[in-house]
């Protein structure tokens, strides 16, 4: 995943009554502005030379921003009206793009002595949305504020997380390694409706493929896997033997390339019984050090939960990686606490203290991989997708990690607002155990993501919590 976005900037103005040469010093201001942020991973497309004043003017420009922007593969877009604007102009590009976009404009200052008026932003914004409200457009609205205003940046860096979010679900391909764990029926999924509703591949390879990768490695030795092997020993307490170490690290280079070879971004992996018989190791420590890497690792081939790292994932754009949990039990005092756990697929950067490879406690098997570490706390942002009977939703919300008894496998005991809804969500449905979690707050990303996503439904933890992530473009 490389959260990378092709932001194409139409300014658009309209003549008449309003003072072109001010909407080009709104136009100039911006483009300082946008510098001086230096947005990571962020490439603009501007409309420079399209016309003598780089501006979306009216009808006649818009075949050729419409070129432009798909030329260069935009995959979010951005309308600043540096004045009233031409909402029929930017309502045309912005149907022939179908990507996010953003609406803004820089607010504007008291009217002149004699009464007239620079620009009327404002009262141009209204009518864009209108039309795009007319044409089916989805579009994000960042409220009416000067360039230079704090809201502004915040707007826009969570505008562009959430068009991330919306990129990388359009293009999802989940590596499902294995059928599920036979007895464990909650991981069920209709493959192809998710096709259908969402464009989402899945791309199954059987365990004696994988295998067969994995032996072909150990064999070869090659520097991937040397290099993989150093890092275990160098970030973690190693309690198990060197064979099993690199068998470990021969079984995620292997997952790795397939994945690369079928462009898949996410993995949905048996990781018991199959391997344990074939391999001799639980994948814990493989899918730990994936996920570390950005290409997330879903426990018992949950397939809708490959799908919820992915949205996770892209939603903090790489400043800290997901990791995939159970909902698995009440904390011991706490009234809305709850142990968030698995068996070691977390990553390793993540823990509070050094972790250590060793053998699950869970399983006859007993086979090694398995990871423990107490993950660091602070503020987590939790989600899943899932959904049955043909409809679709996203289970959302923040906790906070707290203090609890030591557990195995890698863990952590949180706090949510309403555990009972939480609880109720879960047991009564569309969604099961499973959730990925990710270090901050990324609500409003996902909230505003979700304006492009219209088959799935947004389901709070708390009611609190969701008009707090509504009001978040206002404050």
């Amino acid at each position: 995943m490389d959260h990378k976005i092709v932001l194409g900037i139409a300014p658009t103005r309209r003549g008449g009554v309003f003072v072109n040469p001010d909407a080009l010093r709104q136009k100039a201001l911006l483009y300082t502005v946008l510098e001086e942020l230096d947005l990571p991973n962020v490439e603009l497309v501007d409309l420079e030379g399209i016309n003598e004043e780089g501006l979306l003017r009216g009808k006649e420009d818009v075949p050729g921003v419409i070129e432009r922007f798909k030329a260069r593969g935009v995959n979010a877009l951005f309308f600043p009206h540096c004045n009233f604007g031409s909402e029929h102009s930017v309502a045309k590009v912005a149907a022939a793009l179908g990507v996010p976009l953003l609406l803004w404009g820089p607010r504007d200052e008291a009217p002149e002595a004699d009464g007239s008026r620079l620009r009327d932003t404002q009262c141009g914004l209204f009518a864009t949305g209108k039309v795009l409200r007319r044409m089916n457009v989805p579009f994000t609205y960042l409220p009416n504020c000067r360039t230079r205003d704090p809201l502004f940046q915040k707007g826009l860096e969570t505008f562009l997380s959430a068009a991330n979010v919306v990129k990388e679900f359009r293009r999802a391909r989940i590596l499902q390694i294995s059928v599920r764990p036979d007895d464990f029926w909650t991981m069920m999924c209709n493959e192809g409706e998710l096709l259908e509703k969402f464009g989402i591949q899945i791309f199954p390879v059987s365990v004696s493929d994988l295998v067969q990768r994995v032996e072909a490695l150990s064999k070869e030795n090659p520097a991937s896997v040397q290099e993989t092997v150093r890092y275990i020993y160098a970030h973690a307490e190693v309690k198990i033997d060197a064979a099993a170490v690199h068998r470990l690290a021969c079984l995620k280079v292997a997952m790795q390339k397939i994945a690369e070879e079928n462009d898949c971004t996410a993995v949905a992996i048996q990781c018991w019984y199959s391997l344990q018989k074939t391999l001799g190791v639980m994948p814990c420590l493989a899918n730990a050090l994936l996920t570390e890497e950005g290409l997330p690792v879903a426990c018992e081939t949950d397939i809708h939960g490959a799908i919820s790292s992915i949205l996770l994932q892209a939603a903090g754009r790489g400043a800290s990686p997901s990791f995939f949990v159970d909902w698995s039990v009440r904390h011991p005092t706490a009234e809305n606490g709850e142990l968030l756990q698995h068996c070691g697929p977390w990553p390793l950067s993540l823990a509070k203290e050094r972790p250590v490879v060793t053998r699950p406690f869970a399983f006859s098997e007993n086979c090694p991989g398995a990871v423990v570490a107490e993950c660091r706390g602070g503020e987590i942002t939790l989600l899943r997708f899932d959904g049955d009977h043909g409809e679709y939703g996203l289970l959302l919300g923040t906790a906070r990690g707290i203090e609890g008894p030591k557990n195995h496998g890698t863990y952590l005991w949180v706090e949510v607002p309403n555990w009972p809804k939480v609880e109720s969500m879960i047991v009564k449905g569309p969604y099961v155990h499973h959730a990925t979690g990710l270090h901050g707050n990324v609500l409003p990303v996902l909230y505003a993501a979700a304006d492009y996503l219209p088959q799935l439904r947004l389901d709070f933890f708390d009611e609190k919590q969701r008009q707090e992530t509504e009001n978040s473009f206002f404050q």
